[in-house]
C-alpha cells in the first residue's frame, strides 16, 4: 500500500511542483521549466546559444526522469514517516519540502558544474525558486498521502 501512496503522491507532488515552475517561468519570462533543463542535460543537447532542446526525445527524457525521482523521493518521505519520523500534516510537510528544496538546490548545482554543456539559464534565480518548488512538492505530497491514508487527526494542525 505504501508503494501505491508513492507512485500516486509522488506524481501529484510533481506535478504541482512542475506546474508552480511552468507558473513562474510564464510569468517572470525566465527559463525555470524543469522537465526541459532536466532533458537538455540529460541527453547533452544544450543548443549552441545555450538554449535549451525543443526535441520531443528531450521533453520525454525529463518528464520520465523528474517523476521517477519524485516517486523515489515519495517513498524517501513515506519511509520517514513509517519510522515515526515527522507526522502526516502540512507543517511537517512544509519543513520536508523544505529540506529537500535545499538538497535539491545543492545538487542541481552540482549538476551545473560538472555538465560539459549546460544551458544558460539565470543558475541563481533557479536554484532559489527550486527551494519554493520543493515546499509545493512537500506540502501536495503530504496532504495527498493524508487523502489516500486518511488518519484521524487534522491535517492543518
Amino acid at each position: 500500500m505504501k508503494l501505491l501512496y508513492a507512485v500516486i503522491g509522488g506524481i501529484a507532488a510533481t506535478a504541482a511542483m512542475t506546474a508552480f515552475l511552468y507558473l513562474l517561468s510564464f510569468v517572470t519570462h525566465r527559463v525555470m521549466k524543469v522537465i526541459r533543463i532536466l532533458g537538455t542535460m540529460l541527453t547533452n543537447r544544450t543548443q549552441p546559444d545555450g538554449s535549451l532542446s525543443m526535441a520531443t526525445s528531450t521533453k520525454v527524457y525529463g518528464t520520465v526522469a523528474h517523476y521517477l525521482v519524485g516517486i523515489i523521493f515519495a517513498l524517501f518521505y513515506i519511509a520517514l514517516w513509517h519510522s515515526e519520523v515527522g507526522l502526516i500534516n502540512a507543517s511537517w510537510g512544509l519543513l520536508f519540502g523544505l529540506a529537500h528544496g535545499l538538497m535539491a538546490m545543492f545538487i542541481w548545482y552540482l549538476f551545473f558544474l560538472v555538465h560539459p554543456r549546460p544551458p544558460l539559464i539565470s543558475l541563481r534565480t533557479y536554484l532559489i525558486t527550486l527551494i519554493f518548488a520543493h515546499i509545493v512538492y512537500g506540502v501536495v505530497l503530504t496532504y495527498t498521502v493524508y487523502l489516500l491514508a486518511t488518519p484521524d487527526y487534522p491535517f492543518w494542525s
